[in-house]
């Protein structure tokens, strides 16, 4: 036991790491790949389209077969839009979403997957909103994925997000690790530097209106509070970890700060490192730095909702969404890079499920459902 929280320990640091560095991304998803399994690992955001994709972060990649997705298989890809609907930070598996059997009739099976030996693939949507989401995806040779390997991914799914949020917050200025003030002041998001005991020793503009304002957070004797109790005691159990030299991550340091019906107010408290706090001139007052990200919860697309209301699998819905792009069994049939005997089997299920009579009837289905949003 004591071995396994020393590995994980040691992935979740390279982990902030990168956050804070992103020339160290490659290096993190390789020791998350060491520690849950896989052969490689892609780090990516798919938008709404199927076609819209891009690649963020890649550890050991075939750079031919990347930009094949990229350029042509991306749309292939059975698994969406599926995937899109999967719970924020849930793991799964790509065998859990499209059974084998079906898998392997499709063109992304004979053109992407098999030529490069994948069995499986374990992947997690790290987050989404109204426009895009953010995936992790570890493809998988040499069998199935057993439960200690989604089990470990599950572990350091909260701190591979929290990740996430700061390294968006310091891409968006091309911060370096050091934390310069000018640059903390350019950021739109508030970031407050805190000492130990919690006085703000540097706050942003973004900061400074927060506390003007008085959403989620207050000053009480000089000191940073926040307003709701439970994320008080987050804050001061993360700051006394921090304080204590803990390892980050161990007592968490992520929380909600607010949250309502459409979206919540989460804060991310990071260890500053001797430099950093020499280069904002605070010598060693300040210990850690606070940033605060709202993040919207994205209403359910009208696809989402016939997917769920009906029942429909993976392969299903693709063939669903691609109806209300192109009609006929051929044009679906080419599509989906599938047969027009499977496209013609899945309908017959979708028309029995949802129920409609044909093509007509199901896109007037989701037509009433977008009218009704």
């Amino acid at each position: 036991m004591e071995h396994e929280t020393a590995l994980m320990s040691a992935v979740i640091a390279v982990l902030y790491d990168a956050a804070i560095d992103s020339a160290k991304w490659s290096t993190a998803l390789k020791s998350v790949c060491d520690y849950v399994g896989g052969a490689q690992a892609t780090m990516f955001w798919q938008g709404a389209a199927a076609d819209n994709v891009g690649v963020l972060h890649l550890y050991n990649d075939d750079p031919v077969y990347t930009r094949l997705y990229l350029e042509k298989l991306a749309p292939l890809n059975p698994a969406f839009p599926a995937v899109l609907f999967q719970e924020v930070g849930a793991v799964h598996a790509f065998s859990d979403l499209v059974p084998e059997q079906e898998l392997e009739e499709t063109a992304f099976h004979r053109e992407w997957i098999a030529p490069q030996g994948f069995t499986d693939s374990l992947a997690v949507l790290l987050e989404r909103d109204a426009t895009r989401m953010a995936f992790l995806s570890f493809p998988w040779r040499g069998g199935q994925i057993d439960a200690a390997a989604r089990e470990r991914l599950a572990l350091l799914v909260p701190h591979i997000q929290r990740a996430v949020t700061i390294a968006q917050l310091f891409g968006r200025q091309n911060a370096e690790a050091s934390l310069l003030t000018e640059t903390l002041d350019q950021v739109g998001e508030p970031v407050f530097l805190l000492s130990s005991d919690r006085r703000i020793v540097y706050a942003n503009a973004s900061g400074r209106e927060m506390i003007d304002r008085g959403v989620g957070i207050r000053l009480q004797d000089k000191r940073l509070r926040a307003a709701a109790d439970e994320a008080d005691h987050a804050l001061a159990d993360s700051l006394d970890a921090i304080t204590r030299g803990a390892p980050v991550g161990a007592q968490g340091t992520s929380f909600a700060l607010e949250s309502t019906p459409n979206d919540r107010l989460l804060a991310t408290l990071l260890p500053l490192k001797r430099e950093a706090r020499q280069r904002v001139g605070t010598a060693d007052l300040a210990t850690a730095a606070l940033f605060v990200r709202r993040s919207r919860f994205a209403d359910p697309t009208p696809l989402e909702l016939v997917a769920k209301r009906y029942g429909l699998t993976a392969s299903e819905i693709r063939v669903v969404e691609a109806t209300l792009r192109v009609s006929g069994l051929d044009a679906l049939a080419g599509t989906l890079g599938v047969s027009k005997a499977t496209v013609k089997t899945h309908l017959n299920r979708i028309y029995r499920k949802c129920p409609v009579k044909n093509q007509s009837e199901l896109i007037k289905l989701v037509a009433g459902l977008v009218q009704a949003l």
